[in-house]
């Protein structure tokens, strides 16, 4: 398998993440079986087709939550998760925080940051 498919394969995962990507859906746009895929995709990049996608969802909520003021709620939901409590549980194994800590640690840091420009 050529770095172009890897590269295929991450590009499409970006592109479908909102839709819940399935690993038979990639591997048909690939044009490689879903074992093949699976096998190769673990190989290079040291992770699961399924957890690479779980932790992109969940960095992708991080930015969120740094960048708006969307509720989390909101986001959990946006980014598929069943419930607050399950978007929770991902956030603390990913980041050792929950999502509120999150923000107000960013929030906390964006504050300090802009009163202490130079100019």
């Amino acid at each position: 398998m050529s770095m172009k498919t890897f590269e295929s394969m991450i590009n499409w995962i970006e592109d479908n993440i909102m839709d819940n990507p399935k690993l038979s859906e990639m591997s048909e746009y690939v044009g490689y079986s879903s074992f093949y895929c699976s096998s190769k995709f673990k190989e290079n990049f040291g992770i699961t087709f399924k957890k690479y996608v779980a932790k992109r969802r969940v960095s992708l909520a991080a930015i969120e939550i740094i960048n708006t003021g969307i509720g989390l709620l909101e986001i959990a939901l946006k980014y598929g998760y069943s419930s607050y409590e399950a978007f929770t549980r991902a956030f603390i194994d990913n980041f050792g925080c929950t999502p509120n800590q999150y923000r107000r640690k960013f929030a906390a840091t964006k504050n300090y940051s802009s009163s202490n420009r130079a100019f």
